[in-house]
C-alpha cells in the first residue's frame, strides 16, 4: 500500500511555491500518493499568470542568483514534474468563491472542492504538512 502526503498550501510566494512543489515531488517519486489543497495566498500557486511571477520576499532578492547558479527548475517546470507524477491539485472552492475566481483561471487539471474533499484524503495520510 502506497503511503500517502497531504499538503495544504495557504501561502502564495515563491519560497512558499518551492516547498510546497519541492515536497510533493520528492513524496511522489517515491512512491507517494500526494494531494495539494491550495487555499486563500496559496491559490496563486495554481493560478495561471500568478505562478508565473510570484515574488520573492523582500531582502531576499540575493537568492534568485543562487536559484538560478543551482540550475532549480523554474514553478512551471515544478508544476508540470509534480502533475506528470500524479499529485492532485485541490483549489478550495469557498476561497474561489470569496475572491470570486472561476475555475478557467487557474492551470488545467486542477480538481475544485472544499475542505471535505481534502479531508477525505488526508484522513489516513501518512504525512501532512502545512506550507
Amino acid at each position: 500500500m502506497n503511503k500517502k502526503v497531504a499538503i495544504i498550501a495557504s501561502n502564495g510566494g515563491l519560497f512558499d511555491a518551492y516547498k510546497v512543489f519541492n515536497i510533493a515531488t520528492a513524496a511522489a517519486a517515491t512512491d507517494q500518493k500526494v494531494a495539494i489543497f491550495f487555499t486563500f495566498e496559496g491559490l496563486n500557486l495554481i493560478h495561471k499568470e500568478a505562478h508565473q511571477q510570484l515574488p520573492m520576499p523582500e531582502g531576499k532578492e540575493h537568492f534568485a542568483e543562487g536559484f538560478a547558479k543551482a540550475n532549480a527548475p523554474s514553478i512551471p517546470e515544478l508544476i508540470k514534474m509534480a502533475k506528470e507524477m500524479g499529485v492532485t491539485f485541490i483549489g478550495c472552492q469557498m476561497t474561489m468563491d470569496v475572491m470570486g475566481l472561476e475555475k478557467e483561471t487557474f492551470i488545467d487539471g486542477v480538481e475544485v472542492g472544499g475542505a471535505v474533499t481534502f479531508l477525505e484524503f488526508a484522513k489516513d495520510a501518512d504525512v501532512t504538512l502545512t506550507f
